[in-house]
C-alpha cells in the first residue's frame, strides 16, 4: 500500500500577478511545499498535475506562458512526473490512473487549486476509482463565486467544498496532520 502525493494546478496564474488570482494561494502553496518535502524525504511517489488551456477563449494557463508554469515552491525535481491535463478532472484523458497503478499507489494525498473545481472533481473521481483519498484542506485555495446575483466569498466556497468531500470521498485534514501520518 503506497501513498502518493498529487499536486494539482499549483501554477503561477493563480498567484498574485497572475490572470486568475485565488484567495489564499500563497498560504496554500506553502503548506503544499511542506507536504512535498515530506514525501520527497520518505521517497514516496509525487505527481504534479499541470492544466494547459486548450478551450477557445481561455484567459489563463495558456500554452507557453509563465502563468501556466508550476509555482517555484513546488517545482518538480526532474524525476517526478508532470501530468498535463485539459479538463478539471485530472484523470480525464490523461495517464494519471495508469501512472498511479504503475507506482503501486492505493492511497492518495491531494493538495492544489481550485478547491471548488479541479480538486473537487479529481478527488471524487479518485474515490470512485477505488483509491483511499486524503485532502490537505489548508494546502488548497479557491476564489469568490457568483450565483443568483449573490457573491459567495472564497472562504465559504472553500469550506463548503471541503465539507462535501470529507467523509465519503476523502479524509480532509491539515497538511501537518497528513505529514505526521506518513
Amino acid at each position: 500500500m503506497t501513498t502518493a502525493l498529487i499536486l494539482i494546478d499549483l501554477q503561477n496564474d493563480y498567484f498574485p500577478g497572475g490572470t486568475m488570482e485565488l484567495v489564499g494561494a500563497e498560504a496554500a502553496v506553502a503548506q503544499a511545499a511542506r507536504l512535498l518535502h515530506s514525501f520527497r524525504q520518505r521517497g514516496l511517489p509525487v505527481f504534479h498535475v499541470q492544466h494547459i488551456a486548450t478551450r477557445p477563449g481561455a484567459t489563463f494557463f495558456l500554452p507557453g506562458t509563465p502563468g501556466a508554469e508550476i509555482h517555484s515552491a513546488v517545482k518538480p525535481n526532474g524525476s517526478e512526473p508532470v501530468v498535463v491535463k485539459h479538463f478539471p478532472n485530472s484523470f480525464r484523458e490523461t495517464a494519471l490512473l495508469e501512472s498511479l497503478r504503475a507506482a503501486g499507489a492505493t492511497k492518495l494525498v491531494f493538495a492544489g487549486m481550485m478547491t471548488h473545481m479541479c480538486i473537487d472533481s479529481t478527488v471524487r473521481a479518485a474515490a470512485d476509482l477505488g483509491f483511499q483519498c486524503s485532502l490537505a484542506g489548508d494546502a488548497c485555495a479557491t476564489r469568490d463565486l457568483q450565483f443568483g446575483g449573490q457573491r459567495i466569498e472564497a472562504a465559504s466556497v472553500h469550506l463548503a467544498y471541503l465539507a462535501g468531500l470529507n467523509g465519503l470521498f476523502a479524509r480532509v485534514r491539515t497538511a501537518d496532520e497528513l505529514r505526521a501520518e506518513l
